[in-house]
C-alpha cells in the first residue's frame, strides 16, 4: 500500500507525525512506508558484501521516533527524508575510506555524495552516500575509526545527558569540546593525507631512477619528511583515541536525561 501512496500523500502523513497528531491508521502506514525501502536496502548490502567484499552493519528502516524528531528538528518533508534506511562502514585509515568511496562510486550508478569531512556537521565528519534504487532512498555512512569513535561519543553524551548535543545544542561546554575534538581527528586526517602525497613522491622518483644526484637528494629529504609525518600523525592519532576512550569510559552508565 505504501509504494502506492503519491508523494502529497507521504508528505501530509509526514505533517501530521512532525504535530503529533497521528491515529492508528498514519501509525500502520508509516510502518508500511518505512518498511517499503527493505528491497532497496537489501540491494545495498548484498551489492556492498558480493561486489566489493565489505561488512556494512545498519538497520532497514529508521524507527518512527527518529523520523518524528527529524521532521521536527529540520525543515524536511517526509519524502525528502534521505535516511529511512541505511548501513554504515567503517574503515581503518583516510586511505581505506578513499578507496572505498572510490568502489562505492563506480559500484552505484544512481548516487549521491555528501562529504561531512569538509563541511562537518557540529563537528561530525564522514562521507555519506545516498544510493537511490527502485525510486527508494538508501543512505550509506563511510567513516574511518577515529571519525566512527567521534560519532560514537557524540551519541553517548546524547543518550547520557541531552538528545540535542549531537546537534549542536545543550552545553556549550560539551558542544566546544565536540568541535575540539572533531578538530584534532581533522588534523590527524591532514597529516595522513600529506603522507600519501609524500610516499606517491618517493614511488614517482623511484620510478624515474636515482642515478641522478639532485633525484637522490630529493629522495632523501622526501623520505625523511615522511618519518617524520609519520610520527607526529601516529601520535596525534593514539592521542585522539585515548583522549576518546576516556571520555566515552567516563560517561556514567545510566541516562540521565532531564
Amino acid at each position: 500500500m505504501a509504494n502506492n501512496l503519491s508523494k502529497t500523500q507521504i508528505d501530509k502523513l509526514g505533517d501530521r507525525v512532525r504535530k503529533g497528531d497521528i491515529t492508528e491508521a498514519d501509525l500502520r502506514l508509516l510502518d508500511e512506508y518505512r518498511r517499503s525501502f527493505s528491497d532497496a536496502y537489501e540491494f545495498v548490502i548484498e551489492e556492498i558484501r558480493s561486489r566489493l567484499e565489505l561488512e556494512p552493519t545498519g538497520r532497514p528502516a529508521k524507527s518512527t521516533s527518529s523520523i518524528r524528531e527529524k521532521l521536527l528538528r529540520e525543515s524536511i518533508r517526509l519524502s525528502q527524508v534521505q535516511d529511512i534506511a541505511g548501513c554504515r562502514q567503517v574503515v581503518q585509515s583516510v586511505a581505506a575510506q578513499e578507496s572505498a568511496l572510490e568502489s562505492l562510486r563506480s559500484l552505484f550508478t544512481n548516487l549521491t555524495v555528501v562529504d561531512r569531512r569538509r563541511r562537518p556537521s557540529h563537528g561530525y565528519r564522514a562521507v555519506h552516500l545516498i544510493v537511490k534504487h527502485s525510486g527508494k532512498l538508501v543512505e550509506i555512512q563511510l567513516r574511518t575509526t577515529l571519525q566512527h569513535m567521534w560519532a560514537e561519543f557524540s551519541e553517548k553524551l546524547s543518550d547520557v545527558f541531552d538528545p540535542a548535543i549531537k546537534y549542536g545544542g545543550g552545553d556549550a561546554a560539551t558542544a566546544q569540546l565536540l568541535l575540539d575534538l572533531s578538530a584534532l581527528l581533522a588534523r590527524a586526517e591532514k597529516e595522513e593525507t600529506a603522507l600519501m602525497s609524500m610516499e606517491q613522491q618517493v614511488s614517482e622518483l623511484l620510478s624515474r631512477g636515482t642515478r641522478s644526484e639532485v633525484r637522490r637528494k630529493k629522495l632523501i629529504d622526501v623520505e625523511r619528511e615522511i618519518r617524520e609525518l609519520k610520527k607526529e600523525q601516529i601520535q596525534i592519532s593514539e592521542d585522539a583515541l585515548a583522549m576518546l576512550h576516556t571520555l566515552i569510559d567516563s560517561l556514567p552508565k545510566k541516562k540521565r536525561r532531564t
